[in-house]
């Protein structure tokens, strides 16, 4: 409850004016409530953070074992993490200020290993890719998980900037074209 409200309130304002009083407003709760479930808001962050990671993460690893061919898993890991992208707008949000904040929080640990989990799963896909022909094998691996993430991220950016968070889904699949000939085998 606690992230859906955190997640509802990033959507609409800027999250670092996110106070646990409109946290426990906005879940029907007096701010002591707030402090009966999480000690401090860095607690509350960390929690929204880690649903974040499990979420996304399930997310995209289900989307991948769909497709019959380790391309087609790309691109439907692609639309897995878009479409979570539109349908929590307030995750990118907190993301990006997350990462803004200096030195090493609880959050900034749940994302950093969300980043290595899904970096960890884009790399043995994209081998897949390789051994099968679909993926050129002299790309860099870690450039290919570089260059897959950041175009979601320029996405977001967009849909973000222009407000228009069906951005992302109309400009995915051209995105995602990009992408596979970046990395394809005649690339």
């Amino acid at each position: 409850m606690a992230v859906k409200a955190v997640l509802e309130l990033a959507a609409i304002q800027n999250p670092s004016e996110i106070t646990t009083t409109k946290i426990a407003t906005q879940m029907g709760l007096s701010q002591g409530g707030i402090f009966r479930h999480f000690s401090t808001k860095d607690e509350i962050w960390q929690t929204v953070m880690e649903w974040v990671a499990t979420e996304l993460y399930s997310r995209v690893s289900a989307a991948a074992e769909t497709a019959v061919s380790p391309i087609l898993s790309l691109e439907a890991m692609f639309m897995a993490h878009v479409a979570f992208a539109v349908e929590h707008p307030g995750v990118p949000r907190m993301l990006f200020g997350e990462l803004q904040k200096p030195g090493t929080t609880p959050a900034k640990i749940a994302v950093g290993s969300l980043l290595e989990r899904y970096g960890n799963l884009l790399s043995a896909t994209l081998e897949k890719g390789k051994a099968a022909g679909e993926v050129d094998a002299e790309i860099s691996t870690s450039a290919a998980v570089s260059l897959f993430v950041g175009t979601i991220q320029g996405l977001i950016i967009k849909a973000l900037l222009f407000e228009d968070l069906e951005y992302m889904r109309r400009g995915a699949s051209e995105a995602f074209a990009l992408f596979r000939r970046a990395v394809g085998r005649n690339g």
